[in-house]
């Protein structure tokens, strides 16, 4: 028999432009500590940074 793993019990983490939480995808499993967005849409929408003096 196949094991479960409840989605409550996977890891999370804090998306850095929309500020929720989001948990692990197995598509994530070999760079799940690169991943910072929740999704590609918060990934285009990021602020963009830069901090220059106009």
């Amino acid at each position: 028999m196949a094991k479960h793993v409840k989605k409550s019990d996977l890891p999370h983490k804090i998306c850095a432009t929309c500020e929720k939480p989001f948990a692990w995808r197995k598509k994530w499993a070999s760079v799940w500590d690169e991943v910072r967005y929740c999704s590609e849409r918060c990934k285009r929408e990021r602020p963009k940074g830069g901090g220059g003096v106009p």
